[in-house]
């Protein structure tokens, strides 16, 4: 993904964060016959310094997206996307100056590359399955576990998935936010979208307001 100084997430703590936040990613790889794409909840694994170094997840048995992958693995890309919207030229107020304003469009994206591995051993989906439920569960006011379910219907479960984990090599994250705009046109995008009905754009201007540097 490209990213420019302007638009990359400056902390690889903070792009961590991102990925954690918005955990629905699209996996793609490499097949015999092109690529091959599957949507999949993926758990954030971290180091000591707070750096992701590890995605776990899983995919049910009859996806192909796990078929002819070796012991060695496979490189594969994780997209995550978080908030986008559409920006109009008519939120510039330049576009009454000189007209020189054109569409374009902000959004939230992370994109990780890294080693996929695959585990097919149902004896062993209960880690994955325990991984992804104690994340997601664990800001319910009452938390569901997987020890809540009989374990012969989750002996079923686990003979219909196969554990995925990626071994991560590269991280970007993404915040396209009109920095590079002058700071009215910046503005005049925050002032539209705070204003709006669409959450997408309260989001982003929500976001917009955080940045630390202001557009030149």
């Amino acid at each position: 993904m490209y990213a420019n100084r302007k638009n990359r997430e400056r902390e690889q703590a903070d792009a961590a964060a991102f990925v954690a936040a918005h955990p629905f990613a699209v996996l793609a790889r490499n097949g015999e016959y092109g690529p091959i794409v599957a949507h999949v909840p993926l758990v954030v694994v971290r180091n000591a310094t707070g750096n992701l170094v590890e995605l776990i997840g899983h995919v049910a048995r009859a996806n192909p997206f796990h078929e002819n992958i070796s012991d060695d693995g496979c490189a594969v890309v994780a997209v995550f996307r978080g908030a986008d919207a559409y920006v109009s030229p008519s939120l510039y107020p330049t576009k009454a100056v000189s007209g020189k304003v054109v569409p374009t469009w902000n959004y939230l994206a992370a994109e990780a590359c890294g080693t996929l591995f695959v585990d097919r051993e149902p004896a062993n989906m209960r880690d994955y399955l325990v991984a992804l439920t104690d994340e997601m569960e664990s800001h319910r006011p009452m938390p569901w576990a997987i020890a809540d379910a009989p374990d012969d219907y989750l002996l079923t479960m686990y003979r219909g998935i196969v554990g995925l984990r990626i071994v991560v090599s590269g991280l970007v994250a993404k915040r396209k936010l009109d920095q590079t705009k002058a700071r009215a046109d910046f503005q005049g995008v925050v002032s539209a979208f705070s204003a709006s009905p669409h959450p997408n754009e309260q989001i982003l201007a929500s976001e917009m307001t955080k940045e630390s540097t202001s557009p030149t």
